[in-house]
């Protein structure tokens, strides 16, 4: 009975140390650091500048490229090579109505999205039938399917060459969606299987109790509790699918079907004569669609790279 006060201090003491008031208290302490402004500086904002100058420096210096005239661009002594107080519009106006760029640009988005769309829904059998469907051998598939990703595509498109032109689509916008997948599948299959383990299987353990099909699973249940999965698959394709150039320079010769990454290098560039404004013009137009989707869907593609799932 001795020992009874003893505790009883003890037991105040904790309930106090574990007070809001005093949990306050202690993380006020621990992150007081960041009170002082120095050090706020150099942890801090010093570095997020750094980061900010040196990934928005290059866009920068497009947009002002495409905007600067003829002699601006040549005579960098005379004239501030970082700013310039007569903008012209003179290059984009050559790039939309004295080119073909808005065809190039069509015949960009037509086969990034035939592409993408061909990839995404190869992606998903593939990802739900490794995740789901348990087979011998299911983790080792999942593992050569992610290898083949890293087969770089420099040593492939010479041998897709001689079976594109054997079936005759050579110089066709086909010709890249065919080939697109190739590139596209194993990452976003790779990507979906991630994703697809973190939704619950209790939930398809129900359907199938029920009576659901696995394909009535796959609709719907699996694809509307993994849209964040799917839109982020859906980003890195496109992006992947816009900015391609190894593919595009060896299927594509005409003209009238290149893509904006080939045709802008090859219209714009006589011989050693480089035209910096319209191939600045050119590719800062071709870079919006892209700022666009990212804008829209940053949200989506940040949930879907950590795997996150509200339940």
């Amino acid at each position: 009975m001795t020992d009874l006060p003893t505790r009883s201090i003890d037991l105040k003491a904790t309930l106090s140390a574990s007070s809001p008031t005093a949990a306050k208290d202690d993380h006020s302490e621990g992150m007081s650091y960041l009170q002082s402004v120095p050090r706020r500086m150099v942890t801090l904002y010093l570095p997020l500048t750094i980061i900010v100058v040196v990934l928005l420096f290059p866009f920068y210096w497009m947009a002002l490229t495409s905007v600067k005239p003829d002699e601006q661009l040549l005579d960098l002594d005379k004239y501030n090579p970082f700013w310039t107080w007569n903008p012209t519009f003179k290059h984009f106006h050559k790039l939309l109505f004295e080119s073909y760029y808005p065809h190039w640009l069509w015949n960009t988005m037509y086969v990034a999205v035939c592409a993408t769309v061909l990839s995404i829904f190869a992606s998903v059998l593939a990802a739900y039938a490794i995740v789901r469907l348990r087979y011998k051998g299911a983790n080792l598939v999942g593992g050569l399917i992610f290898l083949a990703y890293l087969v770089p595509p420099s040593i492939l498109f010479i041998p897709l060459a001689t079976v594109v032109f054997q079936y005759g689509l050579f110089d066709s916008p086909f010709a890249l969606i065919l080939t697109y997948p190739t590139i596209l599948i194993p990452f976003s299959t790779w990507l979906l299987m991630g994703y697809f383990k973190t939704i619950p299987f209790e939930l398809e353990e129900c359907a199938l109790i029920d009576g659901a099909s696995r394909w009535q699973i796959l609709v719907k249940i699996v694809l509307p509790l993994a849209i964040p999965g799917l839109i982020s698959a859906f980003i890195f394709c496109f992006t992947l699918c816009w900015n391609e150039f190894i593919y595009a320079l060896t299927f594509l010769q005409s003209t009238s079907n290149k893509t904006v990454p080939v045709a802008i290098v090859n219209e714009f560039v006589d011989g050693d004569i480089y035209r910096w404004g319209s191939l600045m013009a050119g590719a800062l137009a071709g870079s919006l669609p892209l700022v666009i989707l990212y804008a829209f869907f940053v949200e989506h593609y940040v949930s879907a790279m950590t795997g996150a799932v509200k339940e």
